[in-house]
């Protein structure tokens, strides 16, 4: 196996290699000169820049969509009318393409103001604006921003939020379990957004009731859709939701498992990851299964000082117990899990290199059981410029309480 870029996490089961993510001509040769059986492309960049159709005319397996069904994360306008052709649930809309065009459509809103930049913003492109003058601020700074050369604002879903997700080939479509993450960056989830500080699953307040609508109502109309387009979905399409009290809305689409959802949905995997991949990426999905263990998984963001702003790098980081993972088993101890994100290393060291730096991961029979045995492993973990969220699966550990 190989990954590119990778950590030291990864790289202790896979040959890390250096390939630039824009070059997809030196990729596909890489891949021809290994006989690479199957790539999965993980980020949302290169998907939106089209490396999977590269691939494919290549002759090479992929696992991810491509250029233009990608654009289902890549682009928040596309998704949105999309959604209001065919009749997705979702929440009122306006794209806006100018400033004035923006600020001219507040009027048509009321508090909060939900203001989303319409292309890749790494997971921190939403803006939940209190009042309209803060609501111009913002929009202001966004359309300076990188993915700031459209915006939709929203009208504001009250409810709770939960993510689901689901593999598609282009036909055939797997439901692949749920989850719920913490967006905030603080406690109680107050603050700025961030990429995710923490996750659980599965999310429980999607009942099987709940997924039936959420596969009938979005995930189907969707896949359907994308087909008639010619661009049918291939990969794992995973949809936020708000759970109102008129049903299930979609908030967005991302086309990639998602990160910190996809350590919990992977950690309660039973079936062959692998195997199920390559049917998507090959027109095989159907009659396959993905079972997962009926007991729950819960993963707690460790992220370098500083974040969601400029993290402080260079960071010394001791896992301690979980120094010694190995192919067989990752970085395994006591229970729990830890998965390297923005980590490397330095003079022979294990340092933090990013802003969202581990995610420290637990099963248990239920949620608490999950979050015991996270924090506990986390007590043994050495990161002196790290902080983490201490509530992470709070709303589900006191709907426990109550049962």
């Amino acid at each position: 196996m190989f990954a590119s870029p990778g950590n030291p996490g990864i790289g202790k089961c896979a040959q890390l290699v250096s390939l630039d993510p824009g070059d997809h001509a030196a990729i596909a040769q890489f891949c021809g000169q290994q006989s690479v059986d199957l790539v999965v492309i993980g980020p949302e960049a290169p998907l939106v820049a089209g490396l999977a159709d590269h691939l494919r005319e290549a002759g090479i397996a992929v696992f991810g969509p491509s250029a233009k069904a990608a654009q289902l994360e890549g682009s928040k306008g596309f998704t949105k009318d999309l959604c209001a052709r065919v009749g997705i649930p979702t929440a009122g809309y306006v794209r806006a393409n100018t400033l004035g065009e923006a600020r001219a459509a507040l009027t048509g809103f009321r508090p909060p103001y939900v203001l989303k930049a319409d292309g890749l913003a790494a997971g921190k492109g939403v803006i939940i604006a209190e009042s309209i003058e803060a609501a111009e601020i913002a929009l202001a700074d966004m359309f300076d921003g990188p993915a700031g050369a459209a915006v939709v604002i929203e009208e504001f879903l009250e409810g709770e939020e939960a993510s689901f997700f689901a593999l598609s080939d282009g036909e055939t479509i797997l439901p692949f379990g749920s989850a719920q993450d913490h967006k905030r960056v603080g406690e109680g989830d107050e603050g700025p957004n961030t990429g995710g500080m923490g996750a659980y699953s599965p999310a429980r307040v999607l009942t099987p009731a709940l997924e039936a609508q959420v596969m009938r109502e979005i995930i189907e109309p969707t896949i359907a859709a994308m087909r008639e387009e010619g661009a049918p979905y291939s990969g794992v399409l995973y949809a936020g939701l708000m759970l109102t009290r008129e049903g299930p809305r979609l908030i967005e689409y991302n086309c990639r498992f998602g990160d910190p959802e996809c350590q919990v949905l992977m950690m309660r995997l039973e079936s062959d990851l692998a195997h199920i991949m390559h049917a998507c990426a090959a027109g095989a999905l159907a009659g396959v299964e993905a079972r997962f263990a009926d007991d729950a998984a819960l993963t707690v963001v460790m992220a370098a000082r500083g974040y969601p702003g400029t993290p402080e790098k260079g960071g010394a980081i001791d896992l301690g117990p979980f120094a010694q993972g190995d192919e067989a088993h990752g970085d395994e101890a006591h229970g729990a899990r830890v998965f390297q994100a923005g980590t490397a290393m330095q003079q022979g060291a294990l340092v933090a290199n990013g802003g969202r730096v581990l995610n420290i991961t637990a099963r248990g029979a239920n949620v608490s059981e999950a979050q015991a045995s996270a924090y506990a492993a986390i007590g043994r973990i050495g990161f002196e410029t790290g902080f983490y969220r201490r509530d992470i699966g709070w709303r589900e550990i006191a709907r426990e309480k109550e049962a």
